[in-house]
């Protein structure tokens, strides 16, 4: 016979609902609405330039330079003859592709190391600790251009450099997230059966934590961006003729005055894509109850 708490006991949300669930309280904002359509615009031309593109991004042409805006030519044309829209909607491909997997090594490495740290505590966690603020004193761009003149600019060493530079400081967050909830009872008892720190860690602490640091990596995934376009406006991104938008702007950046259409086109995409990202991380904050200023629950 049922009992009245079978009766009105609430089935637990499957992830999917609970995605949608998410998806939709982000949408229900005008800035989250504005936010998503940005990211998710700017992911499916990216997935879909290949094919959307309508000439070779190597492609030179002397008697095409510096040609302005037309009906065959939609961005205009480079100092080198090819055209600026092929161009500008591949390098948004090169830019996600590398920032987006950046994150998710920045995500695990700095996510479980900081959680681990949080959990033992002790000399361990000194020790890790200072090594890290030691790393967070190195100014990243400085040991970025030194790890790409001696590995190279492919994307298997950006991503991975990028997503252990930009990971140090999850470490310390995914770390205080752990700090609030040891104390609790749960914790106790599981230490009290025996549990181990990866069972604990697994089972206990990272489905506790995990909003914040996803609220955090979100963030991330915008400032990587800069940081990757920063290298590349350097030279120390991708290797020409890959498009991308740093170093598209960083070459046409002397002829503002008279082939503005060179360098507006990957400004207009390198900042919308940020924007997007930025506002699609603070719906997802709110959404998740996260207070963006100090990752904890509101």
């Amino acid at each position: 016979m049922e009992t009245n708490k079978d009766i009105f006991e609430e089935k637990p949300k499957s992830s999917l609902a609970k995605v949608s669930e998410i998806l939709s309280t982000m949408a229900s904002k005008p800035s989250g609405f504005i936010g998503l359509a940005i990211l998710i615009f700017h992911v499916v031309l990216a997935v879909t330039s290949p094919w959307v593109a309508p000439y070779d991004y190597k492609s030179i042409n002397p008697t095409l330079m510096l040609q302005a805006p037309s009906l065959e030519y939609w961005f205009g044309t480079d100092s080198l003859g090819r055209d600026v829209f092929t161009r500008t909607i591949l390098g948004g491909r090169t830019a996600l592709t590398v920032t987006f997997f950046g994150s998710i090594i920045a995500l695990l490495w700095g996510g479980l190391l900081g959680i681990f740290c949080g959990l033992v505590g002790g000399r361990i966690d000194d020790i890790v600790m200072r090594i890290v603020d030691a790393f967070l004193s190195i100014p990243w761009i400085l040991a970025m251009l030194l790890i790409v003149s001696l590995l190279g600019t492919s994307t298997e060493v950006l991503i991975p450099a990028l997503g252990f530079f930009y990971g140090k400081g999850i470490v310390r967050v995914a770390r205080a997230a752990t700090h609030d909830v040891i104390a609790k009872d749960f914790i106790i008892s599981a230490k009290a059966r025996g549990h181990s720190n990866l069972s604990i860690i697994w089972n206990e602490i990272l489905p506790n934590v995990r909003d914040a640091i996803l609220v955090e990596g979100a963030m991330r995934w915008s400032w990587m961006l800069l940081g990757f376009s920063s290298l590349s406006f350097l030279g120390f991104g991708v290797s020409p003729p890959t498009p991308d938008w740093g170093l598209m702007i960083s070459n046409a950046r002397g002829l503002m005055s008279f082939a503005w259409w060179a360098v507006i086109s990957p400004i207009i995409g390198l900042s919308t894509l940020i924007i997007g990202i930025n506002l699609t991380a603070d719906a997802f904050a709110k959404a998740l109850g996260i207070d963006r200023s100090t990752k904890a629950p509101v």
